[in-house]
């Protein structure tokens, strides 16, 4: 049963459903910006942009790197269909420079290839500022 005050959250990546509680606030990136989602928020759908999930929960607050994909608000619920989510405390600010680096030394001819670059680029972008901000 999810409480008045809080949403049930869940967030499933390829490989597994790495969270399925109860929050009582979420902020996450959308394509087009970052949104806040409290109990009672209107039903929408979005795709999921790339940077920092911030779970507030009553044990405290939980921050991932999710890495695209799509959420769905409906009702006390919340689920986000990401590529990837991680821990921010995973990543290790000179290995995100490292690929950072690499990607964008590396040659890309064919449009596919120069649209997995870009995308590299604007992760490893946005991985380092976050590293940077904790």
């Amino acid at each position: 049963m999810i409480a008045a005050n809080s949403i049930q959250l869940t967030v499933v990546t390829p490989e597994t459903t790495l969270l399925d509680e109860q929050a009582a606030v979420l902020q996450f990136p959308l394509e087009d910006g970052q949104i806040g989602i409290l109990p009672g928020h209107a039903p929408m759908v979005g795709r999921l942009g790339i940077g920092e999930l911030t779970v507030t929960t009553s044990k405290g607050t939980t921050r991932l790197f999710v890495d695209g994909g799509f959420v769905q608000v409906k009702g006390q619920s919340v689920t986000l269909l990401t590529n990837q989510a991680h821990q921010l405390e995973d990543f290790s600010a000179a290995e995100v420079e490292k690929s950072f680096n690499e990607a964008i030394e590396r040659e890309a001819k064919t449009p596919f290839e120069q649209s997995t670059k870009q995308h590299d680029i604007d992760r490893n972008r946005k991985l380092l500022s976050l590293l940077n901000k904790s």
